[in-house]
């Protein structure tokens, strides 16, 4: 029986909400932290080994990061599944969400952790589905849906 020994690379195992827990239950890990400054560099892998997210952070704590700038997901695939910016922890600034394909689905914005401004939501064509306007986390105003098969100027 052969017994192998990693030293100085620990792993901490994520279940789907990223809650610490064991490598049997776990649908993520990640390695330990590389340190920036004043910023912990968290990189989450799938348990295959494909990168999960990636972000810097204040905190190298699971579910204590509090991350900042940009924040990037993957899918299983290692295509971008969204991008999030947070500011001091919260979603502060860009949200955007694709189809496992790459395909952009959503574009929107965040203030200080709520929906803010312009949303638009995209078939995988690239034509808007629905688009609308969200103040302090509410959809306020007119909301409009476009449908597939009909031809829509662009009414920016």
């Amino acid at each position: 029986m052969v017994v192998q020994f990693s030293y100085g690379q620990n792993k901490v195992w994520l279940d789907e909400k990223h809650n610490e827990t064991t490598a049997e239950l776990g649908v993520y890990y990640r390695p330990s932290p590389k340190k920036k400054k004043s910023n912990y560099l968290i990189v989450d892998y799938y348990k295959n080994g494909k990168k999960y997210r990636e972000g810097k952070a204040l905190s190298s704590r699971v579910n204590s990061e509090d991350f900042k700038g940009i924040v990037t997901y993957y899918y299983k695939n290692g295509n971008i599944s969204k991008k999030e910016k947070y500011k001091r922890g919260k979603l502060n600034g860009l949200f955007q969400e694709y189809y496992i394909t790459g395909e952009l689905k959503i574009d929107g914005s965040y203030n200080d952790g709520m929906k803010q401004g312009v949303w638009k939501f995209y078939y995988k064509t690239g034509k808007i589905k629905t688009k609308g306007k969200y103040r302090d986390g509410e959809k306020v105003g007119i909301w409009k849906t476009y449908y597939k098969n009909v031809y829509y100027p662009d009414d920016e």
